[in-house]
């Protein structure tokens, strides 16, 4: 008896997290995707940019991170946070590029280390610590980006969000002429009920 009323007081917490953590799971894959295709891009662009110009390793870097982040904001808004507040998108951009200029001094600083502190300065080197770079600045975007930039709706803007989407809906299915509330189960007529 006394086990039977303790379930569903430790269910609902599971199921809380569980559901926090299908999100946030959902969410780093997404960010993982857009970010491993920026990465792709960010690598190919330095290395047409630094073999096809003859440019310093650091400056090709800072062209081909540039090139990144522009693809990455397309991908992280219109993908990876499409469900996130729309609203002050000059904010938005703004403290985007804020943190993404960190993010840029974090990724070429160890290329900047690695090239003119050890002299590590081979293709090979230069894209691994290029890599690493990338690598330790991820971390720092993506908590700077879900938590600064790319914000959750509050709790009452996102309610207010669904409800209008359903009356939407349910305005599409109302009756003739607009009357009456569609379908639903309230504005059927019950049939009449039979005595004896």
């Amino acid at each position: 008896m006394g086990s039977g009323s303790s379930g569903p007081s430790t269910e609902q917490p599971r199921g809380a997290f569980r559901r926090r953590f299908d999100r946030l799971f959902r969410e780093v894959v997404k960010f993982g995707a857009v970010g491993g295709v920026g990465l792709l891009v960010n690598l190919i662009t330095f290395n047409l940019v630094r073999h096809g110009t003859g440019l310093p390793v650091v400056r090709a870097s800072v062209i081909a991170t540039v090139v990144a982040i522009v693809f990455n904001y397309v991908g992280f808004r219109y993908f990876t946070y499409r469900d996130r507040d729309k609203g002050g998108r000059t904010k938005e951009l703004t403290l985007f590029l804020l943190f993404s200029a960190v993010g840029l001094v974090i990724e070429n600083g160890v290329l900047y280390l690695a090239t003119y502190g050890f002299g590590w300065d081979s293709p090979l080197q230069s894209n691994v610590f290029k890599f690493i770079g990338i690598g330790v600045a991820t971390l720092f975007r993506f908590w700077s980006y879900r938590t600064w930039v790319f914000r959750t709706l509050p709790a009452r803007e996102a309610v207010a969000s669904a409800e209008s989407f359903l009356e939407a809906g349910q305005a599409g299915t109302a009756g003739p002429a607009g009357q009456g509330d569609g379908p639903g189960p309230e504005s059927r007529p019950r049939p009449a009920q039979r005595v004896g």
